[in-house]
């Protein structure tokens, strides 16, 4: 697997874009995954380095407990699969603790499935299917 992008909660999807673009990112796909109440920017920096900026739509979803209790900052690193249930499988028998059974729907119409971060040493872990991973 390849690192895909590292996710960053955020309280001002608009101060963060503008945060992160002294540095050269530029907003590369923009919206809303209503299911998990959040808004999206991914950002593209020098070569691959992706970034995704979460900002909650309201403080009673995944993102918005994330910021009352921790604050901004990291959130998750995403890997790259091509197999997303073949990994799944792999990574719970060898005694990953999954968040997601099975692959939901993520940002940009990829399929995702989130690792509990006591098995990410501390860290969410996201698997996002894509072609070629």
């Amino acid at each position: 697997m390849r690192l895909h992008h590292v996710g960053i909660a955020v309280e001002d999807l608009e101060e963060a874009k503008a945060r992160y673009g002294l540095l050269g990112f530029g907003v590369v796909a923009e919206g809303e995954v209503a299911s998990q109440g959040v808004r999206v920017a991914l950002l593209r920096g020098e070569g691959e380095t992706l970034l995704e900026l979460l900002a909650p739509l309201g403080q009673d979803t995944p993102v918005g407990r994330f910021l009352v209790k921790r604050g901004p900052g990291l959130h998750h690193l995403a890997f790259a699969t091509s197999r997303i249930e073949e990994e799944l499988a792999r990574l719970k028998g060898v005694g990953a603790r999954l968040i997601d059974e099975v692959p939901r729907p993520g940002f940009g119409g990829h399929r995702v499935a989130f690792l509990h971060p006591g098995f990410g040493l501390g860290v969410l872990w996201e698997l996002v299917e894509t072609e070629g991973a």
